[in-house]
């Protein structure tokens, strides 16, 4: 997230999704003007730390094409493009973050995608009352 503080206006390119599963949701699920948990997986802990906004629909993740690129993908062809991205903007950090750890231990956050087995795709659906629990932990 504070790649994406650090960028022009506070916006960028979400690209390098290569999951099938969440390439579908960046194509035809996400709009502008949909808020977003930004959610570090990669850290130790894991956790949600802040919001962006979705400012441009799904489009071809054109880094598939660049050689150069660490999201090069020699199967993607620009006639029939495989992988999408979306431009999102830095909305709001949250003062902490809340951990998956955290987020286990809610009983209202129970039935929430990324909790269940099996489910850590780097995009997916998140229920506007999950959403917005997770926000106000955020707050404090």
């Amino acid at each position: 997230i504070y790649d994406l503080e650090n960028c022009k206006n506070q916006t960028s390119s979400w690209e390098g999704v290569r999951n099938y599963q969440a390439r579908n949701y960046l194509r035809d699920t996400i709009k502008p003007g949909d808020d977003i948990l930004f959610y570090h997986s990669s850290t130790d802990p894991a956790a949600a730390v802040g919001i962006a906004t979705v400012i441009k629909q799904g489009y071809v993740d054109h880094y598939a094409f660049d050689k150069k690129s660490d999201y090069y993908d020699p199967k993607s062809k620009q006639e029939k493009p495989t992988w999408y991205m979306v431009d999102i903007k830095l909305k709001h950090i949250f003062k902490r973050p809340v951990t998956l750890k955290e987020m286990k231990g809610i009983k209202e956050l129970s039935e929430m995608k990324l909790l269940q087995k099996g489910n850590r795709l780097s995009v997916m659906p998140v229920e506007e009352d999950e959403f917005k629990l997770i926000v106000e932990l955020g707050k404090k």
